[in-house]
Order: structure tokens, then sequence, then C-alpha cells
């Protein structure tokens, strides 16, 4: 893996020199701009609109818009000199309970391994996390951009989280349209606990895929093949307003197809149901004759053997 920064773990007078690599990795299909009339890629330039030039990287600085089309302009040294890139150091502020944090503040996610001599310390501050259950709430620097960071076990390596700053983080309150003071209807409160209960399971991230990437690859391959592509209609959204028959359906169709035990055996055709009162009196109505009794069925059976 390439190695994305290099520094130490401090905390308290202990310092734990380390190497930074990326856990995560983006498989997004990257697409570019194509002009339709030839088949040529199209390229971004970056031109000035007043000198009507293009200009090249050495010109180039970057610039704060303070008023509508006025900048202040900055040097690259100037920005570095307020950074705190410069000591590469991930200070470890407090411990906490991971518990106690929203899943909200989470950013990216980086492997930490130990660098150089520092095999010692980093297997000392590893194991003192795992036996306390605390995780490290740090301060870090990446590519001059300051974050907060989350330092946790992860199996057996160290792993660091970069997290929003609380005031990076919209308040609920921004939300438009939350219902306010609605009251729920018990009967189908309960059929969602059921649904819920009937669709929890132990997290496998194994059975997620990412059906959308799957199915643009078959389509390029297809294209690159040459092969005919038809396009399927695409299915009509219906607006579900019966609530609490759709929570019905839902639990019908979670729940678990029956299992045949010996699959070698047919199985037996199910019984008839019971005929319903409603319907008995309704035939009765009619002047149906009811049926006789088993009893006397067998009376006369017992009579012709005797």
């Amino acid at each position: 893996m390439h190695t994305v920064w290099k520094g130490a773990i401090s905390f308290g007078l202990v310092h734990v020199p380390v190497k930074m690599f990326s856990a995560t990795e983006d498989k997004d299909i990257s697409m570019r701009y194509v002009h339709k009339e030839c088949g040529s890629p199209l390229s971004y330039v970056r031109k000035c609109p007043v000198c009507e030039k293009e200009v090249e990287w050495e010109e180039i600085s970057k610039g704060y818009e303070y008023e509508k089309g006025k900048f202040v302009l900055f040097e690259k040294e100037e920005l570095e000199q307020i950074t705190d890139q410069a000591n590469k150091s991930i200070a470890i502020l407090d411990f906490v309970d991971l518990t106690e944090i929203d899943p909200i503040y989470f950013q990216k996610t980086y492997y930490l391994a130990p660098d150089q001599a520092g095999g010692n310390a980093y297997q000392l501050l590893k194991e003192a996390m795992q036996q306390s259950g605390k995780i490290g709430i740090a301060k870090i620097s990446i590519r001059s951009k300051s974050s907060l960071a989350a330092i946790r076990v992860l199996e057996n390596c160290l792993a660091i989280e970069t997290m929003f700053y609380p005031d990076e983080i919209r308040p609920v309150t921004q939300v438009p349209n939350l219902p306010e003071n609605v009251t729920v209807n018990e009967k189908e409160l309960g059929m969602a606990q059921m649904l819920i209960d009937q669709l929890s399971e132990s997290f496998n991230p194994g059975k997620y895929t990412d059906d959308y990437r799957a199915r643009l690859l078959e389509l390029i391959e297809h294209k690159v093949t040459g092969e005919e592509i038809k396009i399927a209609p695409a299915k009509q959204e219906t607006n579900v307003i019966d609530l609490m028959a759709a929570l019905q359906a839902s639990i019908e169709a979670s729940r678990p197809a029956s299992v045949v035990t010996d699959p070698g055996k047919p199985k037996k055709a199910a019984k008839p149901k019971a005929k319903t009162a409603a319907a008995a009196d309704d035939k009765q109505a009619a002047g149906a004759e009811a049926p006789k009794p088993k009893r006397r069925k067998t009376a006369k059976k017992n009579e012709t053997v005797s």
C-alpha cells in the first residue's frame, strides 16, 4: 500500500513513530466526457477570461473571495506556516468510549503501522487501548487540512478515523418538513416492530455488493464487444396508501420459506380448510342438504360386515 502520511502518535510523553495507509478505496467506475461527433475525450483548460489565454501551474496561486470579484492571494509558503503539518504529530487529547461518538462525525479510515524502531511503543499503545476498551481522540493535519481523529484498535492494527469538527455538522433543525407532534397508530407500530425483528440479524458486510457497479461493468463489456443493448422499461412506482397493508405484505415477504426435510419425498397435499360458520349458514339458507354424520355411516358399514 502507498504511504499517505508519516509522523508519530504522542500521548503523554510517549512517542510512537507511524506510517499511515488508506484503509479504503474508491471503486467507482471513472467516466470521461467525450465529443459525440468524433469520439475524442474532452480536456479541461485553465484559461483566464480576462487575458484570454491558458494559464500554467506556476502562474497560479490560491485566493479567497472576500467580496464579489475581490480576492486576497496566498503563496504556498504562507499557508504552510499556519498548518500543523510541519510537526507531523498525532497528539492524543483524550480517551473516550467509542459508543459516545455518533457515526455522523466519521470521514475516512486509515491504517497505522509502526515506523522504524517504533514497534515496542506501537504494541504497548495497542494493548493498552484494547484492554481499556477506549479510543483516542486526537488532532492531525493531512494535506494542509486539520482534522479531528479517532484512534482505535482494528483487529491487530491501529486505525485512525478522520472526523468532522462539531461546527461542520449541520444541525437537524435545518432539515425541512420534519413531522412534529404526530400520533403513531399502535397497531402499525407493533407491525413495524415485528418487521424489524424479522429483518434483524448479525452484521455481515460480505452479503452487500455494489449492484450498480456490477451492472455497469456488464454493460461496458457488452458495448466493447459490439453487442446490441436493449433498454428495459423502467418500473412504475406506485404510492402506498394503506400503510397497514404494506406492513403486512412486508412481514409476509420477509418470512423464510418452509424447508423440506427430505427432498426425495413429495410434499403431502394440503388439507382443505374447514368451512367457516358463515359459509355453512349461507349453504343452509340456500336449502342445501347437510352432510350425513360419520357415526351413521360407520354403523351401516358394521351391519354389512356382520
